[in-house]
């Protein structure tokens, strides 16, 4: 069995007990230790930043022209954390129990404790930091709900919360990039993880700009290179996300945890046509004021607005109460596809449900009004309603009019479920130290904080808890006993060996000279994954996924062409070195899907639900994580994690 190194004691009190007990790295020491930081998104960016202030030599490295370019700024809705400013009833307990409950059981209790206790402290730096989070008319920070809680904790930016947020960390990082104790590498992407005496002390990266490969050493190297929803080509990730880094680590020996749990995100602006190379969120804070719904009648062609009241079927709020269109994402996507695969989906696809803010619109109007003291007619408390509505929601609004057309104040916006975030990563311990010493991995990249489901505003959350709060802790309690270690020698063996192997790759893929583009084996591997492995899975097509991925794999290696030269910039060769690595990632993922037989969040086997449609876990046999060890080509081996929950006791999720 693995072990999670958590602390011994009371729940609320282990991060309290560790933090007071972990070995400490003096100032001085601190300066002689180098770190190597992949990825500057916000958990990149804002360990780079906490670790360069502490004193360590760092180097950060991102293969986007920027740092301020990473995948975070996509973020819209918020973050979260347990300040109970609107004296709702929130907690720290409050939000670990949402966040454990949200992941269907099956995220760590020790890990996301310690989330909800430094949840607060991230918002206090941001503030700090100058993030212009939205405030209540007495100048106190405001929050709205999100999927999955009945209290409001998400902070928030208007619709660019992670824009914000991001720019903050990029702040703090550049502030250590000018006083030299960080030094920042764009347009660079690390291709091998080098070993030393069984410790990760260095990368192979590429110099995208010249086609170089350059050689770096480091006491300890972070992974912070996000998720890998693009393994399904259409996501709503950035188009250059991968799973490269995650990858190359997985195959030096870091175990890839829970890699089929996907997350669905409910609230996407549909696909539109075969030429789409990715999909638009809009965020789920629209689904605080926002109501979802179909027609009551199948393949009803009317428009939104001539279907009157009695006609609409709000589903979410019919079927689940309690939380209605707040459901979490997972319930909500599943409840969306339900519909449309019954035939009553809208728009041209049929693949579509309504999100409709009418409602709130006359809601905002007529309390503003009132504020006003105004005697407003109809249409003056619609215009009132769309000016609050704006203010809130503004820039999500003017996103989905530019890219569909269609005025939302006026019509209902279509949405429909995309993949979005992945809940699955490398497997860490309580230190978010991977299986292979001295490297760890922090925020989307790792599997540690969200179980089978992740609840909207968490990401933002637990990128900056890992980077500010955590990892400084965690890495001196590791380098501590480093402090003698002088830095390796790039000629070293390892070194050499490993850019020999990556080199060796590249001249590889260079040579097949096939007849197929990259794009095309990605749009292939994409369909696979999200017909066989998308929303709903089941044991005949996970095992025709695996058949056809392995089949896609050996074609790509054999027929692939890729334009260009190696020592230039070489864009395609980028995406096809991504490609190889997702293609083993949509294997593995299928035999994880395959071999996890319930359903729990994200993770919906046919095989498993009950009566009324909904996830059945099966907690006798599958409460624990699933870590695979890379042991060859199309060969892995499960080692597990059982999940013990002494608080949280697992009960079936429900939210009716």
């Amino acid at each position: 069995m693995l072990d999670a190194k958590i602390p011994a004691g009371p729940l609320d009190q282990k991060w309290t007990y560790y933090k007071g007990h972990c070995n400490l790295v003096n100032p001085a020491n601190k300066r002689k230790l180098e770190i190597i930081v992949i990825g500057t998104g916000l958990a990149g960016a804002s360990a780079a930043a906490a670790l360069g202030e502490l004193g360590y030599k760092v180097k950060a490295f991102c293969f986007q022209d920027s740092p301020r370019r990473a995948h975070s700024i996509a973020a819209q809705g918020g973050i979260n954390a347990a300040k109970n400013y609107q004296n709702d009833g929130d907690s720290v307990f409050r939000l670990f129990y949402d966040t454990i409950k949200g992941g269907d059981y099956r995220a760590r209790e020790g890990n996301v404790h310690r989330l909800a206790e430094v949840s607060g402290n991230i918002i206090d730096q941001c503030v700090a930091q100058g993030v212009p989070f939205a405030r209540e008319y007495g100048g106190l920070l405001s929050n709205r709900s999100f999927g999955g809680t009945q209290v409001q904790r998400t902070f928030y930016a208007a619709g660019q919360t992670g824009q914000q947020l991001l720019i903050g960390a990029y702040q703090a990082l550049e502030r250590q990039v000018a006083l030299g104790n960080v030094k920042q590498y764009s347009r660079h992407e690390m291709l091998e993880i080098v070993m030393v005496d069984g410790k990760a002390r260095g990368i192979i990266a590429r110099d995208l700009v010249t086609g170089k490969l350059e050689r770096h050493f480091g006491h300890a190297v972070l992974l912070c290179s996000g998720g890998y929803g693009n393994v399904f080509y259409l996501s709503t990730n950035a188009m250059g996300s991968n799973v490269t880094a995650a990858w190359k680590a997985h195959r030096k020996g870091a175990y890839f945890a829970n890699p089929c749990f996907t997350q669905i995100h409910p609230t996407c602006i549909p696909v539109s046509g075969d030429h789409q190379s990715k999909l638009t969120l809009m965020s789920e804070s629209l689904r605080n004021d926002g109501r979802i719904w179909v027609p009551k009648k199948k393949d009803d062609n009317r428009k939104a607005v001539d279907i009157p009241e009695e006609e609409r079927d709000y589903y979410l709020e019919r079927r689940y109460p309690a939380f209605g269109n707040l459901v979490p994402r997972d319930v909500a996507s599943r409840a969306a596809k339900e519909r449309c695969d019954a035939g009553y989906g809208v728009g041209t696809s049929k693949q579509a449900v309504y999100l409709d803010y009418a409602n709130a619109i006359q809601r905002y109007g007529e309390i503003e009004a009132n504020k006003q003291g105004l005697h407003a007619s109809a249409e003056e408390i619609t215009k009132l309603g769309k000016a609050v509505v704006k203010e809130k929601y503004g820039n999500l609004f003017d996103m989905y009019e530019k890219i569909t057309g269609e005025n939302p104040y006026e019509t209902p916006m279509r949405i429909y479920p995309a993949v979005h975030y992945t809940m699955g990563g490398l497997w860490v311990d309580y230190e978010l130290m991977t299986t292979v010493p001295g490297l760890y991995s922090l925020g989307e990249a790792n599997f540690s904080d969200h179980g089978a489901n992740r609840l909207g505003a968490s990401a933002l959350m637990q990128g900056l808890a890992d980077g500010y709060f955590v990892i400084p802790y965690t890495m001196g309690n590791y380098l501590a006993a480093d402090i003698a270690t002088k830095p390796i020698s790039l000629d070293h063996p390892a070194f050499v060996e490993a850019e020999k192997s990556v080199s060796d790759r590249i001249n590889q893929l260079m040579n097949i000279k096939g007849t197929k583009t990259v794009e095309s084996f990605h749009k292939r591997l994409g369909l696979i994954m999200w017909d066989k492995c998308g929303m709903a899975r089941n044991a005949k097509g996970l095992q025709e996924a695996i058949t056809q991925i392995q089949q896609l794999k050996k074609e790509f290696w054999s027929d692939v062409r890729i334009p260009g030269a190696i020592n230039e910039m070489n864009p395609e060769l980028d995406k096809a070195n991504r490609v190889a690595d997702f293609l083993e990632l949509g294997e593995l993922m299928c035999i994880d899907a395959l071999n996890r037989n319930e359903s729990c969040g994200g993770h919906f086997r046919e095989e498993s639900q009950t009566e009324e449609g909904e996830a059945k876990r099966d907690d006798a046999n599958f409460s624990y994580v699933a870590a695979w060890e890379y042991k060859g080509d199309h060969n892995w081996q499960m080692h597990k994690e059982d999940l013990k929950f002494e608080v949280a006791k697992p009960t079936q999720r429900s939210y009716k």
